[in-house]
């Protein structure tokens, strides 16, 4: 009978391995970061299952792949090893991401007030992903205080979380939802 790879038994006392081997709580700040870039990542492929086939998608499930790249970088033990080039983002990438950044926001109207979640579902599943990558974000940064973060890494990820607020614009204008302005009165 063949083993299991999906199951180890060894985190079963609250412990799991990082990347060079080295032992930490599960609670540890590096799990918190990259933990919270694999429910970006999930939350990602939800949004994906609303999105027509297209650019958006393609460079959505790129994104996906790059996720993949963040999380291995931030599980890596630097003081036992250094991050696999397949883990390592580039100026590249994060140039990328604002391409298609712009390149959207060509097709929007300018923004004139602040706008509340909302429109279609994948439009709202694209703020939750949004907000998901400032918590990541976020995390990766209280990581950064005790460990030494690429800043291309924390570029991307800045990056990422403002083209998922566009994507969001552009996938309600796509489908003709209005945006909801915030009603600054509220009445």
């Amino acid at each position: 009978m063949r083993k299991s790879l999906v199951y180890t038994k060894t985190g079963d006392k609250g412990t799991t391995s990082l990347v060079g081997g080295t032992r930490v709580p599960k609670t540890h700040v590096r799990l918190e970061a990259y933990g919270t870039v694999d429910e970006l990542n999930s939350n990602l492929g939800l949004l994906l299952t609303y999105l027509p086939e297209g650019e958006e998608k393609i460079f959505l499930q790129g994104i996906q792949h790059r996720l993949f790249r963040v999380g291995s970088y931030l599980a890596t033990d630097r003081e036992k090893m250094e991050p696999r080039p397949a883990s390592i983002l580039s100026l590249d990438d994060v140039e990328c991401v604002e391409k298609e950044i712009d390149r959207m926001e060509n097709e929007l109207e300018p923004l004139r007030a602040f706008i509340l979640p909302g429109g279609s579902r994948a439009a709202a599943v694209a703020h939750i992903c949004r907000t998901v990558c400032r918590r990541a974000e976020r995390r990766i940064l209280v990581l950064a205080e005790q460990a030494e973060i690429a800043s291309e890494l924390l570029a991307y990820v800045n990056r990422l979380s403002d083209y998922l607020f566009v994507l969001s614009r552009k996938i309600n204008h796509d489908e003709k939802k209005d945006e909801i302005f915030w009603n600054n009165s509220c009445k």
